[in-house]
Parts: C-alpha cells; structure tokens; sequence
C-alpha cells in the first residue's frame, strides 16, 4: 500500500513535498529557538516579533531552497554536497533575521536565537532528508528484492562500488572482504570489512549469490587463484577494474576479460559470409526442427525465421529448452507461427502426427545425443536415439511425403572410433538408404567438424577452467580437429539443404584441421594471462595433459573415400561413398533393435565391428594424405 502511494507521486508533488518541509522546519526550528532562550512564555508575550521573524526567515528560506536546488535533488543521491548548500541556506536564514531586527526598531529578539534557529535548521533539515531517505529506501526495496552481493577487496575500487550500489534497485552489498589486516572490522560504506576467511560464512548467512572481486591492481596470477579458492561456493564471480580505468581510455569493461574471437581460432577465414543466401527455399515453407532447443538446432531457428517460412516447428524432448527457444523466438519473430513440441523423435506415433498435423514440408534433424564421453558409456541409449530415433523421424517424413529431410552429421561418423561416432555413422547409412528408395522425399546429410561454443565443445570447458585458475586440460598434445562457428555450421545446413537432390553428404571446406593445444593458448592469452610451462615457470594457467578418453580419436576426417562431387558454391562439396543395400540395412536395423531391447552390450559391439569402417592408423592416415 504505502509503495504504490510512494511510487504514484510525480515529480513535481515530490519536489512540493520537500519544499513545504523545509518551511515548516525553519519555522519549527526558530519557534524552539525562542523556547530554549527566552523561555515559551516568550513565544505569547511578543507575538509581533515573531510573526516578523518568522515572515522574513521564510520567504528568505523558500527562495533561497528553490534556487539552489535543494527540494530537487533525488534523496537517494543526497550527499555532502546536499549539507553544504543546507548549511549556506541556514547561514542566510540567520542573516535574514539579523537584518530584519536591525531595519525594524520595533523588533527586540535577540542576535543569538537567529544563530540557534540556523543551527537548529541545520541539523532538522539533514536529520529529515537522511531518514526519508532510509524509509524510502526500504519501501522501495521491500518493493522490489535485491540480489546480495559479495564485494572482496575493501580498497578504492570495492568502496567507490560499495557506495555506488548502496542505493541500487537490483542487488546490495552485504559486506566486503579483504586480506589486508589493517582494513578488517572496519565499517566503510555502510558495510563491516571481514577476513577472506570468513567467505563461506557470510556467502551462507546472506544468502550470497554473486562476489564481485573488486582489485584491480593485484597481478592476474592473484586474481585467478582468488577465483579458484571462491569456485566451490557456488556464487557468480564478476571481475571489476578499476572505476579510474572505466572512464579512462584503457579499453577495460565490467568483466576485466577479453571476449573470445571465435574466428581467431579457426584458423582460416570465416566462411558465413560466402555462403549464399537461401531465401527461397524456405519462405512460406512448413519447416520441423528436431532437437530444437540445442546449439545447433537452436540456431536453425533463429536463421530460419529470418527467411519468412509460413510455420516453424520445434521439437525437443528437453522441457526447459524447449522453453527457452521458444520464448526467445516469439520476442523476435512477430508474424510467424511457432509451435512447440515436447516429446522425443523415438516416438513413432508423435513423428507421424507431427508430419501429417502440420504438413511439413522440410525437416531439419538435428535431435542426437553428441557428448563423446557420455555417449560412450551409455551406448545402447546413444543407439536408441540416435540411429533408430533418426529412422523413426525419416520414416514419418516418407509416409507424410515430406519434401526435404536433412539429417545433420558430425565428422565423428567418418570412420569412427567412439559409440557417439558410431550411432552417427549408422544414422547416416539409414538415410543413405532410404534416399535410394524415396519417390518423393528428398534425403541427405550435411557433416561438419567441432562446432566452436556449443554445449559439449571445448570452448566452454576451457573458458571454465580459465575462469577458475586453471589448470587447462588436454587429452593429448598432438589432439587436432576441424572447427568452425555455429553461424557456419547452421548456414550450411540450411544452403546444403536447398542444393539437396537426394542421398546427398555435404561437407565444407573446412581448410587445414585446428590443433586443440593452440585453441588453448590463445584463450588462455586472450583472457590476459599468460602460460605456466618450462619456458615460464612463473605463468598464471597450466596446460595439462591427461590423456585421450575413450572413444576419442587424435585426428578427425570429415571424408570416408576420396570421390568429391562439386555443387552450386565453391566451399561446400558433395561426397560420393557407398552405402549398404536395403536387405543388409534392414538386418542392421532389426539386430539393433533387439540389442537395445535387451541390453546385450555384446550384441552391440558385434553390429558395430560388422558393419561399421575401422579407425585408420596414423601410418594410413599419413599415407592418404
């Protein structure tokens, strides 16, 4: 009730309301005055004088309020210089008296109550302005709960931060943090300064969701090893540089941090841009994007509302994804009908009315569990959702006589050596086969390298560590992959599947493969630290290597044989490799259904050394290249 009466108030009645206090304060203040000095029985003897006094302290008061100011500034911005210009305002108001006792002879109040009614006024008139400020304060932000924040570092930069935020609508500071003894139990701002020690206790007892490490001037080294002390906590952890180097031209921002240039990593040029546009193909076009709420499907939908398709479906199994991506793209796609889907591509009955409800028209698959390590220990669930999720999706697509069907790949199915690799592989010939018997569904594949900032990519994980002091992580020195953005990766997607004729594989010219060891240095570098290694001892991250996990190969290919097919762009090429037939792709698919089934790992491992290319040795790889 009183917020919404505080919040309803213009800025004029506010103005209005301080202007009328400080009147009735100077009146209050010189009424007490004459009490304390001349006794209250002073106040009905001379009647006369005091109207007088009072007429001449209030006009003056009144004018001297409004040119300053003072009914103006913003409680919540009242400082200093509010006192200052409040002292001046009773230093005239004390004068005004004075002079008006002097001109009028029929004035007797003595020269010392004008100066305790300006003192008087002094005091009332800050005293008032602080606790309307503190009211206010804590009307509004009963009204609207603040984040707690952590500030460690009580030295210029955390008490500059400490009193910028004392006043701040979203979060407050609760207490700050310092290693130096001599600032500890000290109150600054407001707050009391406590040992680092005390982080974990005070992260508890408030509630603590953010620590913003507010030290500017401590080497990077310190910085990081703070960071991986607050890691286990919990908490947000914000770097702030000084407010000095904020306004200065240094170039530094909030974080401290060098954003990462993922085209810096590839180590070739971006191709996104010398990818055609394909605005045609999909305009006014009935579109179903499996896997909708992950990076690269995610990402589909955000480039495919921008070519105007008539109604875009999006199929996750995950709820909370699928959320998110909806809601973001009903911010930004006004116009399009957009409808979600929460079920999983292995329901066969669900693909058929997903299908035949909406009339699709192209189905971009991109629904698939991808984390190599977490695939490979659970590989029966990997198979069940990765091949015969795909078949069930693509046999929806044929009896619906869906247009287009793009299944996207990953180079990991190119002779694979993990299960991920694997079921992707397999994936990829059950389309294959159904492309060779499809009289009117189109179906192909696109198949690309590591995708650089997506869910299970390197980047994230290498940001993390960095983020916590190190040490970075490397399965192997020699490790190399291909890379490219997710922007790339998706238009490639989307152009591959307006050139697609039917048993297609796409792959880019993804130029010379990327060594991971020097992704992880230039992040590391890039984030303004530096190595820790012989050469330099005294560096601030460590790279670490811990070995190849299983399933994971030291080099990727994108290409099974050696044919490559041209198509419409110079960067994208068609590869020509061969498929198993109808009646051997049947037996596969029936053998795997059974294992899943039943659980037989066996069985599994059997399939997958049948039917599956081996790994190449790094001697066949060197020869064939």
């Amino acid at each position: 009730m009183l917020y919404d009466v505080v919040v309803s108030l213009n800025r004029s009645q506010k103005r209005a309301i301080l202007l009328c206090i400080d009147v009735l304060l100077i009146g209050l203040a010189h009424l007490t005055s004459h009490a304390l000095i001349l006794g209250v029985s002073s106040i009905s003897a001379y009647p006369q004088n005091l109207l007088i006094d009072l007429a001449a302290m209030l006009s003056t008061g009144v004018v001297l309020t409004v040119l300053l100011g003072l009914h103006k500034i913003k409680l919540n911005a009242y400082e200093m210089q509010g006192v200052i210009d409040s002292a001046f305002v009773a230093v005239v108001i004390v004068a005004a008296g004075l002079v008006t006792s002097l001109l009028l002879s029929g004035v007797r109040t003595p020269p010392h109550v004008y100066v305790v009614t300006g003192m008087l006024f002094l005091i009332l008139s800050v005293m008032m302005r602080l606790m309307m400020r503190q009211v206010l304060l804590s009307i509004y932000h009963r009204g609207n709960p603040r984040i707690p924040i952590l500030i460690y570092g009580a030295g210029q930069t955390g008490q500059q931060l400490a009193s910028a935020l004392a006043t701040d609508d979203t979060v407050q500071p609760v207490a700050l943090v310092d290693d130096d003894l001599r600032l500890q139990n000290l109150t600054i701002a407001g707050l009391r300064v406590h040992s680092s020690s005390a982080v974990e206790a005070l992260v508890e007892r408030h509630q603590v969701a953010r620590i913003v490490l507010a030290m500017p001037s401590v080497s990077p080294s310190v910085r990081a090893q703070i960071s991986k002390r607050l890691a286990p906590l919990g908490c947000e952890l914000h770097v702030l540089p000084s407010f000095a180097d904020l306004v200065a031209d240094t170039g530094k921002t909030l974080r401290d941090t060098h954003r990462i240039d993922h085209n810096d990593l590839l180590g070739r040029e971006n191709l996104e841009a010398d990818l055609p546009g394909v605005s045609d193909t999909y305009q006014g076009r009935r579109i179903l994007v499996t896997g909708a709420g992950g990076s690269i499907g995610a990402e589909l939908c955000r480039q495919l509302i921008e070519h105007q398709p008539e109604h875009l479906i999006l199929l996750d199994h995950g709820e909370h994804a699928l959320f998110d991506i909806d809601r973001e793209l009903r911010r930004s796609a006004s116009g399009l009908t957009l409808t979600p889907v929460l079920g999983s591509v292995c329901d066969k009955a669900l693909m058929r009315e997903v299908m035949e409800d909406h009339g699709i028209d192209i189905v971009f698959h991109a629904a698939a569990y991808k984390h190599v390590p977490l695939v490979e220990g659970n590989a029966l669930e990997g198979m069940h959702n990765n091949v015969l999720g795909t078949k069930c999706a693509a046999d929806a697509a044929r009896e619906a006589g869906v247009e287009r069907f793009i299944l996207v790949s990953t180079d990991k199915a190119v002779r694979p050596a993990s299960a991920m690799g694997a079921s992707k592989r397999l994936a990829e010939m059950a389309i294959q086969d159904l492309a060779t018997r499809s009289e009117r569904t189109r179906f192909s594949m696109v198949r690309f390298g590591n995708v650089l900032g997506s869910s299970g990519s390197v980047i994230p994980l290498f940001q993390e560590q960095i983020a916590n002091g190190g040490p970075v992580t490397l399965t192997h020195a020699d490790v190399t992959r291909y890379f490219m953005t997710i922007p790339e990766a998706v238009r490639l997607v989307l152009v591959a599947g307006s050139f697609t004729r039917g048993g297609d594989v796409f792959v880019l010219d993804m130029g010379k493969p990327v060594a991971v060891s020097k992704v992880a240095r230039q992040m590391i570098e890039g984030a303004g630290l530096t190595v820790r290694d012989e050469d330099n001892p005294d560096g601030d991250i460590e790279i670490v290597v811990t070995g190849l996990r299983p399933g994971e190969k030291l080099h990727e290919e994108l290409l099974i044989g050696s044919d490559m097919l041209t198509t419409p762009h110079p960067k994208i090429l068609r590869a020509q490799e061969s498929h198993l037939s109808e009646i051997e792709m049947a037996n596969v698919l029936q053998s795997l259904r059974q294992v899943v089934e039943t659980r037989d790992r066996a069985g599994l491992k059997a399939i997958l050394t049948k039917w599956i290319e081996k790994p190449q040795s790094d001697e066949d790889r060197a020869a064939r290249l």
